[in-house]
Order: C-alpha cells, then sequence, then structure tokens
C-alpha cells in the first residue's frame, strides 16, 4: 500500500476501505483486516510506532462505522454528540503557552518582570526566563512587553474552539466537554495530529443500498457546487444516483422554501418589535441553546432548509430513506437530536468522495441539464445568503414595514450579535448566523479549499431563476410544515 502520511490521506484511505468492503457486504469481518492493509509494517508511517498507528486507524475504522471510540473519558448521554477525541492520536502537545522569544532585547525596564504576579519570569543573561511551573496564563507579560517577543502558544484544538469545550486531562490529552460542545467541526479542522474526528454514518448507508429493502433518497447542500471540480449540480446528482440512491434533490430547494417563510416570520415580529435569528445552522442554533439560553425564543421557528427538503421528499415518497450530503458536522447532530426519523442520514462531502472513489464515478459520464432553485436558495452555501434570500422575499411579497439585519460570518461575530441582543442593545432586526467563515463553503467537511470551490461556486449559482415566490409555489413547497420542534 502506498504511505499514509497526510491527516486527510489517513482518514480518506480509511473511508474508503469502509466504503469497500461496506459495498461488498463483507464489513464486519474485514474490520481488523483494515488495519493491517493500511499498515503492514514493519517501519511506521506517520506516527512513532507501526502499534500506535494501527491503534489509530482501529478507532477511526469505528468511528466510520458509527461508533464511538474507546475514549476512557467518554461519558454517553444521548448519543447526539458526533465530534470525539481518539485518545492515541492526541499528540498532548507538550508546550509552554507563554514563550520568550529571540526577540528579546533584556531590556532595562523589565515590564515583564513587573507585570506578572506569580513570580514566573526571571532576568538571565540572554534575556527574561518564564518557568512555565509558576506561570499562570495570565497574559499579563505578553501585554506588557515593549518589543512583542513573548507569544501565546495555545493547542490548536483548544485555540479553534470558539465555546472552550475542549479541555486538557491530566496527562495532557484533550477531551471534549458536551455540555458546552456546539459540534461545530472547527477543532476537527484544526488539530495537526487528526486526533479530533466525527462519527460517520457511511457504513450505515451502503448498507441499506446494498440490502435494497428502501428506496433511500440523497439531498445535497447548495455548497456542493464547486466542491467536485467544475461538475456541476445535475452532473453531481446524476453522479450520486450511479451510487445507489433512487433520487437525488437539491436542499437550495429547502432553503428557497425557508427564506420565504422565515422572511414572513420575521415581518410579523418586526411589527410587534421584536428580534428574530436564523436557524438554519445547527452550530450557530446550538450556541444560542448552550452558551446564550436567554435569547433563544428569538431563534426562528422556521426548520432549516435540510429539514424542509426532507419533508418535501417524504411528502411525494412516503417511506423512504433520506439521506443529507454536506460540508457540515453539526448536520449529523441536528439530525440526531430532532429529526432522526425524518432524516435517517447524514454524510460530509469527504464520505461521498470515498463512495465516488470506491465506485470509479466519473463526472464526464454524465450530462448536466437544469437547475431547480433559485440562485438565492443556493446563496444559503455562502455568508450573507441568508439575508439576501430573506430580503429579496420582502422585495417580492411587498413588506410594507422595512428590515435591517446583521450578517455574522464566523462564530466570532455570532457571539458579539448575541451579547448585543442579549443585552437589548442590538440595533438590526435579523440576525444571520453562519458559524464557519465564508459560510458552509468553507465547512469543516469540505474537500475542496475555499477559495478554489469559491470561484466555481460563484460562477455556477448565478442561474436565472430568481423567483422564490414562483419556486416554493411550484414545487408546492409552501405546504409544507416549516415548523422546527421546541
Amino acid at each position: 500500500m502506498e504511505n499514509i502520511t497526510d491527516i486527510n490521506q489517513i482518514k480518506m484511505a480509511v473511508l474508503k476501505k469502509t466504503a469497500e468492503y461496506a459495498y461488498e457486504g463483507k464489513l464486519n469481518e474485514k474490520v481488523e483486516d483494515i488495519v493491517y492493509e493500511l499498515i503492514s509494517g514493519p517501519k511506521p508511517q506517520f506516527r512513532c510506532c507501526i502499534y500506535r498507528e494501527r491503534e489509530i486507524i482501529r478507532e477511526r475504522v469505528r468511528l466510520s462505522m458509527g461508533m464511538f471510540p474507546k475514549n476512557p473519558h467518554y461519558k454517553k448521554t444521548d448519543g447526539t454528540q458526533v465530534v470525539h477525541v481518539i485518545s492515541a492520536a492526541c499528540e498532548g502537545c507538550p508546550i509552554a503557552r507563554f514563550t520568550v522569544t529571540p526577540n528579546c532585547q533584556n531590556c532595562l525596564a523589565q515590564k515583564c518582570i513587573k507585570a506578572c504576579k506569580f513570580g514566573a519570569i526571571t532576568k538571565t543573561a540572554r534575556g527574561a526566563y518564564i518557568d512555565s511551573s509558576k506561570c499562570k496564563k495570565c497574559g499579563q507579560c505578553l501585554a506588557a512587553c515593549p518589543y512583542n517577543a513573548i507569544v501565546d502558544i495555545e493547542r490548536p484544538c483548544k485555540k479553534a474552539c470558539p465555546v472552550d469545550a475542549v479541555q486538557i486531562d491530566d496527562n495532557d490529552l484533550a477531551i471534549i466537554d458536551e455540555s458546552k460542545c456546539i459540534n461545530c467541526g472547527q477543532c476537527v479542522a484544526s488539530c495537526p495530529f487528526g486526533a479530533v474526528s466525527d462519527v460517520s454514518m457511511i457504513s450505515n448507508v451502503i448498507d441499506v443500498i446494498v440490502k435494497k429493502e428502501n428506496d433511500i433518497y440523497a439531498m445535497i447542500a447548495p455548497s456542493i457546487e464547486g466542491q467536485f471540480g467544475d461538475a456541476s449540480v445535475p452532473v453531481l446528482k446524476e453522479a450520486i444516483k450511479a451510487l445507489g440512491f433512487k433520487d437525488c434533490i437539491e436542499v437550495a430547494l429547502g432553503a428557497d422554501a425557508v427564506a420565504y417563510n422565515e422572511a414572513k416570520e420575521v415581518y410579523e415580529r418586526v411589527k410587534e418589535g421584536k428580534k428574530t435569528t436564523s436557524s438554519c445552522c445547527p452550530a450557530f442554533v446550538n450556541l444560542i441553546q448552550k452558551h446564550y439560553p436567554e435569547v433563544m425564543e428569538n431563534v426562528s421557528t422556521t426548520v432549516s432548509p435540510m429539514v424542509a427538503a426532507a419533508r418535501h421528499i417524504k411528502k411525494n415518497h412516503p417511506g423512504s430513506l433520506i439521506v443529507f450530503i454536506g460540508p457540515c458536522i453539526a448536520k449529523k447532530n441536528e439530525a440526531l437530536k430532532h429529526y432522526i426519523s425524518e432524516i435517517n442520514y447524514v454524510l460530509t462531502f469527504e464520505e461521498l468522495a470515498a463512495m465516488f472513489d470506491v465506485k470509479n464515478i466519473n463526472f464526464a459520464d454524465f450530462e448536466s441539464a437544469a437547475q431547480d432553485a433559485t440562485k438565492y436558495g443556493k446563496g444559503f452555501a455562502k455568508s450573507g445568503g441568508v439575508t439576501n434570500a430573506v430580503m429579496e422575499v420582502v422585495k417580492e411579497l411587498n413588506f410594507d414595514t422595512p428590515i435591517k439585519a446583521v450578517k455574522c460570518n464566523g462564530i466570532a461575530e455570532c457571539k458579539k450579535a448575541l451579547l448585543l441582543l442579549k443585552n437589548g442593545r442590538l440595533p438590526e432586526d435579523f440576525i444571520e448566523g453562519m458559524s464557519c467563515e465564508h459560510g458552509c463553503i468553507n465547512g469543516p467537511a469540505k474537500v475542496s479549499e475555499v477559495m478554489a470551490s469559491r470561484k466555481v461556486f460563484d460562477k455556477n449559482v448565478n442561474v436565472e431563476n430568481g423567483d422564490i415566490s414562483k419556486t416554493v409555489s411550484d414545487f408546492e413547497m409552501d405546504k409544507l410544515n416549516m415548523h422546527r420542534p421546541k
């Protein structure tokens, strides 16, 4: 086997082996074989020894089969937590957080020493020195140094987490506090050792496809545009059907329905003097539920585009099974928590790519066709897209009350807006919350870098169809139950 040394290569290698044996109906008997096929030895490929590498692969296979890693810190709650730490892969990152660099000029003012209240900094012939055993990580020395000679080096997973859900145990291993975690996946994308990952449903989906006992429908997120080269949405829909799905629907249709319903909801609330937040990003909703519960009543009662599209399929094909496919890890959490009877499985673009590879899908074999959703529904994939769609509906329906919106691009901006809302100081009427910077096109489980995919997305998304009200009516999306559970 070719060496696997990159994080993405390791994850993809496991997903492809899982998909391969799942399609053959042999996965359960081949679990241990995958470990030795990928790590044959005797020399290690990416960690200290083959035994640790095999344990990491073994844990990744468990995740790819929908099981949680064997983590001593994991306490099973309701089973909806999808982001987990692979203990065997966690490096422990033995770094001192505050460190003096060679930029230190050994100055006479000694501002860093004076700023430290814990006696952690001493003067040496080479400059200041920080004793990590005494350092309380307050950051006063960092602020005091006139030469910026002190750096703050925080563990990538912990630094990436916007809600302080990543903690460090007594053995310097990362653990996740589920009471704080919003399953946004930022830690998954940031860990340089691939020690944080999400639970996969790829083997469950393939098992349903292979057994052919139920019709299984796929729904693709608008952000799929640009993820697989220049392949258009119609081509990708046909390619996905070739994997064994009965049909493939654009979630952008659900986005059109969400914009239509949410605009009317915001309008009614504005007339009552009330504020509203969007509800389409599950990590954003989780952020409110766990960290800003005081403003939960402001969250739109409208379901996410994923749920709207699923209800559209269920209405037309009762008894079918439904799979959402997107770049979002939090969507798995959303489905498991609230909609498991409506959205049976969730796959990421990474998992879809593995299935394409195993089934030797060539996009050139499929022809393009017309797209169903509007450019506004498709625009939900980018930051600001929800607001643009809502405002388009406001214009189409000739609302007589102006609506002001704030577009929050990433969790940091979301937190600022929510704090203003919590304190009654938000000037706008509507908050669009996107947990990922740039929007869903930059989701943690994407397969194409955001700038490359955005170029293709912007080129293809401007389809002629721009009438949300007409599209919603034509597809009877206005007849769906658009309310989320309380």
